[in-house]
């Protein structure tokens, strides 16, 4: 497939784990483009608590239901996978000014990288732009309870992990 679709978006991240305001910038994302690609870095550097088979079947099942996305795991450079889905869009959160600088670098990495995508910016609603994948594992590992911040899947999972 060839890259540059404007109408197809790669929403990357670690997703470990896939919030409510993850979930909201994908249905933000959905009547802007055809697809929505929700790419799951696998990211061993991070050291997630779920493995990559695990966030992209929670993350499967979070967003069910939602027309034109689609969940997929990938193991290569960003940018090599937005060419091989044929993307036009990357489409990044902001949730606070403080994201910005890292987001910009990201961006203009990504511009030379792949340069036939554009990077897109979208800010959740305002009740989940506090939440962030780590917080919400900080909370759920000293049993502290997260359930209205993340999908009952995903709050199940966590609990399993962290009993």
């Amino acid at each position: 497939m060839k890259a540059g679709n404007p109408r197809i978006a790669v929403y990357p991240g670690t997703f470990d784990p896939l919030t409510n305001g993850h979930i909201d910038l994908v249905q933000r994302a959905v009547p802007l483009f055809d697809k929505v690609v929700v790419s799951i870095a696998e990211n061993p550097v991070k050291g997630p608590s779920f493995s990559l088979e695990e966030r992209i079947e929670l993350a499967k099942q979070a967003l069910e239901g939602i027309d034109k996305v689609e969940v997929q795991g990938y193991r290569v450079l960003l940018a090599d996978f937005v060419r091989e889905v044929g993307a036009g869009v990357i489409l990044r959160g902001l949730r606070a000014v403080s994201d910005f600088e890292y987001e910009f670098q990201l961006a203009s990495m990504n511009r030379h990288l792949v340069p036939e995508a554009e990077t897109l910016f979208l800010t959740p609603a305002e009740q989940w732009a506090f939440i962030s994948s780590s917080l919400v594992r900080e909370v759920s590992r000293f049993g502290g309870d997260v359930s209205e911040f993340v999908h009952p899947v995903v709050n199940a999972a966590l609990k399993q992990r962290f009993r």
